[in-house]
């Protein structure tokens, strides 16, 4: 069975507060912060964009469990905030990390679900023999533009997967996808901010396309709520899962360890593979995961997940890389002015 043979998390140590956001443009933080259920976002570094996170992402997967770096067939980068129009930022990864050059690679662009379609990419490869592992990677340094909605949430990560089928820790029973073209969010070529079409972002982009990979798991698999351990929904801030959670029967309890957003900010393509991460850092042997990410455009893929007695074994060392637990600790705060230098967000005449 295809499934998951190791995993890393990458996440900047910096931080700023909705408040502090909020504070510069006159609004009420508390109405933000309640409405949202995000306190405070990462920021990347000065020198990180979202192929150092991918990088760093992989680098940590490849810590936990040896894999031959030349049986590594295929590196897929999904991000929508890749540092090169022309230049892939997957070739560039899959040098970082000794794969190169017996190997195919692609940089993905689905709004945030680019990097569970670089998972299933990974896994038809893998399926069909014609590679051994492949690294799918969800990265993002997300854009909000000035006192715009989006830059109270948008926030900077990434998650990396390695598939295969040699003692996975976690096997991906099935997988499906939802998909329309809804236009709910987009960013036009040249353009430094996205825009987003308001209503549609809600129940016609994020819930009708959660529910409907979900619902269609289900009826392929005749598996309800009740048959899994926890679950993991794309997490633009912390009220939409929680609602679409509730909505699909899941409980509060089972979503409750990937449920990162409050503290980290919604990373985009990372969003749902840092969940799952999360999830699997503390998940046991025959825990089921059920996760279902969301891409605005709009898309969202559904997977059913089983742990293994693998994540316990000798070949795989959970501590060998920091858990995302780990990375949202001992953070370092930055005012505002810190901040938009950091996304620059000043722009200097040369």
């Amino acid at each position: 069975m295809v499934g998951i043979i190791t995993y890393g998390v990458y996440i900047p140590r910096y931080r700023i507060k909705v408040e502090e956001i909020a504070r510069v443009w006159g609004a009420n933080a508390s109405d933000i912060t309640g409405g949202l259920g995000v306190f405070e976002k990462s920021v990347p570094d000065m020198d990180e964009d979202a192929a150092t996170i991918a990088v760093e992402a992989a680098r940590n997967a490849l810590l936990r469990r040896h894999v031959d770096r030349k049986e590594i067939g295929a590196v897929y980068v999904g991000s929508e905030s890749h540092p090169y129009a022309v230049k892939p930022t997957a070739c560039t990864v899959g040098e970082a990390i000794g794969a190169t050059p017996n190997m195919t690679a692609a940089d993905y662009e689905f709004a945030c679900k680019a990097g569970t379609a670089a998972i299933q990419t990974c896994m038809g490869l893998v399926k069909s023999k014609m590679i051994k592992y492949g690294v799918a990677i969800g990265s993002d340094v997300s854009q909000g533009a000035p006192s715009d909605a989006l830059e109270y949430t948008a926030a900077a990560g990434g998650a990396a997967y390695v598939i295969g089928n040699d003692d996975p820790i976690a096997t991906i029973h099935h997988t499906c996808s939802f998909t329309t073209d809804t236009p709910d969010f987009w960013r036009r070529e040249g353009q430094n901010y996205p825009r987003h079409g308001g209503r549609f972002t809600g129940d016609p982009g994020y819930f009708k396309h959660v529910k409907g990979a979900t619902t269609l798991l289900f009826e392929q698999t005749k598996k309800s709520p009740k048959d899994f351990t926890y679950a993991v929904f794309h997490q633009p801030n912390a009220k939409f899962p929680q609602k679409v959670a509730k909505d699909l029967g899941f409980t509060s309890e089972q979503i409750k360890p990937g449920l990162v957003v409050p503290h980290l900010g919604n990373t985009y393509s990372g969003a749902s593979p840092i969940g799952l991460a999360a999830t699997l850092d503390i998940a046991k042997p025959g825990d089921t995961i059920f996760v279902c990410s969301f891409g605005s455009g709009a898309g969202s893929d559904a997977f059913d997940i089983e742990v293994t007695d693998g994540i316990t074994s000798d070949k795989f060392h959970r501590d060998a890389a920091p858990s995302v637990e780990k990375l949202l600790k001992n953070p370092i705060y930055l005012d505002y002015a810190q901040y938009a230098k950091h996304k620059g967000k000043l722009v200097m005449q040369v």
